[in-house]
């Protein structure tokens, strides 16, 4: 999964930033995964976020694969840390 994700192509993510259901869902679109999943991580908190759904093409991940993207070898963005 990770080996073949092009971090460079645009994506959309979707979420929800409470774990109370009656929060509305929002989407943002972003012109590199990288950037995406960078947003996730480090402003969302995805770990503990709701429901978070990153799309690239017809790949979708979840909430844990999100944070596998972040956290693989072939992330290409500097990490910033995150409490």
């Amino acid at each position: 999964m990770q080996a073949d994700l092009d971090y460079s192509a645009p994506a959309e993510l979707f979420y929800n930033s409470s774990l109370r259901s009656n929060r509305k869902m929002v989407y943002r679109r972003f012109p590199t995964a990288a950037e995406a999943i960078s947003f996730a991580v480090e402003e969302l908190g995805v770990a503990s976020a709701g429901f978070t759904t990153l799309q690239v093409g017809e790949e979708r991940f979840e909430r844990g694969q999100i944070q596998g993207l972040y956290d693989g070898a072939d992330y290409p963005l500097t990490r910033k840390a995150v409490s």
